[in-house]
């Protein structure tokens, strides 16, 4: 399906870049039918260098030269590269948001017509080819559209489907779960050099231990809490640790947080113009 289509990146950021690769590492297109546009010549420049792609110095000529449009500008630059395109954009083409915040209802309403629409939020791993992506179609997408970004996104790790009103909640959950991640693995990697071990040694630890932990939940299917257990055993070191972060009310912390992200999330959502 995309093999036939010309997909352009209306902004040059590492989301674009990420997306880039992905479709070439997984020989779903040719760089020939990938275009850029970005205010940075630079940055065109070495996405030309080293990818090989085409590039516009303009967003309308992007748009009007592919079928695909995926708009990866900065959220608060979205109304104005819509204003920009909106005589260039065409029925038949299938535009994709990466914009966090940005509901599809924005982006028909400042492109003043029935765009065929899919809301993509996306989050930093796609950067190592291991992200995860949720998507939800416009009114006026189609199934091909849909698939269609399902095959774009897939190229840089998974893609579920969800509901637009549910789109504060994936932000909160994998948009900003990396974050959460980060800031464990900080902690661990400081308790095991508090503990004696060197920081190159705990850091290694620590990242293979993160590593190896996601993947036996994506591998196995087995449900965290089932892995949990099975290597708690009674009176031993890992649920003395345990017993402690229940103390410490672990869960109900990360639950604050996810829900403090969502609230967050809903309060900068740009609401259509007037």
């Amino acid at each position: 399906m995309l093999a036939s289509k010309r997909i352009g990146f209306l902004g040059a950021g590492n989301m674009a870049e990420a997306l880039i690769r992905g479709l070439l590492e997984s020989n779903q297109v040719e760089a020939g039918s990938l275009w850029v546009s970005d205010i940075r010549p630079q940055r065109l420049s070495y996405l030309r260098e080293r990818y090989g792609l085409g590039s516009f110095p303009d967003n309308p000529s992007l748009v009007r030269h592919c079928d695909i449009v995926l708009l990866c500008v900065k959220p608060q630059n979205m109304r104005e590269a819509l204003r920009s395109i909106r005589e260039a954009t065409r029925p038949d083409q299938t535009l994709i948001s990466i914009a966090a915040g940005i509901p599809i209802s924005l982006v028909m309403a400042e492109l003043q017509n029935h765009a065929r629409v899919v809301r993509v939020m996306p989050n930093t791993p796609a950067l190592v080819l291991e992200g995860v992506s949720a998507i939800c179609p416009g009114p006026h997408a189609t199934p091909e559209d849909l698939e269609t970004t399902r095959q774009i996104f897939s190229a840089v790790g998974k893609v579920v489907l969800v509901e637009e009103a549910l789109m504060d909640a994936v932000t909160a959950l994998s948009g900003s779960g990396p974050a959460y991640v980060f800031l464990a693995m900080e902690a661990l990697r400081e308790a095991g050099m508090r503990l004696g071990l060197g920081e190159e040694t705990s850091h290694l630890l620590v990242a293979q231990t993160f590593l190896g932990a996601a993947k036996m939940v994506t591998e196995t299917q087995e449900d965290p809490a089932v892995l949990r257990q099975r290597v708690s055993s009674p009176g031993g070191t890992t649920l003395a640790g345990l017993e402690v972060l229940e103390e410490k009310g672990f869960r109900d912390l990360l639950a604050a947080a996810v829900e403090a992200a969502a609230r967050r999330a809903r309060e900068l959502s740009l609401p259509p113009s007037p």
